[in-house]
């Protein structure tokens, strides 16, 4: 698997299995590997929130321009128009406390449109997840675990256009159908929904969340 910022590679294999094995494996992904880190090096990142006024945020895949106004009631977050989100917010709460309060905000917007999708996408494909929860992760869009039949989806994707999210969700389901990312997995994405590559296409070109990437 590679892993941002730049692509490095971690390979997980069964005990079982020797190291030379191993290494013909790693051997024979080469091109894919390659083509990874290079898609990694040219991804834009975010640079590191400060959260003040004028900063650019992002609402599903919309840009808005941050206000912050001193607020002495509950902290809250609006959407003033088409491109600016307003934080109401306490002046002794430090950047980090706003930013926390940011991303609560972006997860109770995901908890509004998930299940509509997931009740959606579950009678279209046959199957049913038993549980879904929602996550920040460094690595991953999203997860699907198959046994617990259990996904997760990463709480950046609230910064996703709603197409993107979709199709996030739609991958993990086909997971509870198809394990492994096999040419019937492919067959299934391209029967139920067609613009797939061009959704993953926008998600991995837009912008990266800032991270201190530690590893």
């Amino acid at each position: 698997m590679g892993y941002p910022p730049n692509g490095r590679v971690r390979v997980a294999a069964p005990l079982r299995v020797s190291e030379k094995a191993v290494r013909l494996a790693v051997i024979s992904k080469l091109p894919w590997i390659k083509r990874r880190r290079a898609a990694f090096e040219r991804q834009p990142r975010e640079s590191k929130r400060e959260m003040v006024s004028g900063e650019s945020h992002y609402f599903l895949g919309r840009r808005y321009r941050l206000r912050v106004v001193p607020h002495t009631g509950p902290a809250k977050i609006l959407i003033r128009s088409k491109s600016a989100l307003e934080i109401r917010v306490s002046p002794r709460i430090t950047s980090e406390g706003r930013e926390r309060i940011l991303y609560e905000w972006y997860r109770g917007r995901l908890k509004e449109l998930i299940p509509p999708l997931l009740e959606k996408w579950q009678r279209r494909l046959g199957v049913e997840a038993a549980d879904w929860r929602i996550k920040k992760m460094k690595t991953r869009w999203g997860s699907c675990n198959v046994e617990a039949r259990r996904i997760w989806l990463n709480l950046e994707l609230a910064k996703k256009s709603a197409q993107c999210l979709e199709y996030i969700i739609v991958h993990e389901l086909v997971h509870l159908e198809e394990r492994r990312h096999s040419d019937r997995f492919t067959a299934i994405m391209d029967r139920h929904l067609p613009l797939w590559r061009s959704r993953r296409k926008e998600l991995n070109s837009a912008p990266l969340g800032h991270e201190s990437w530690r590893y």
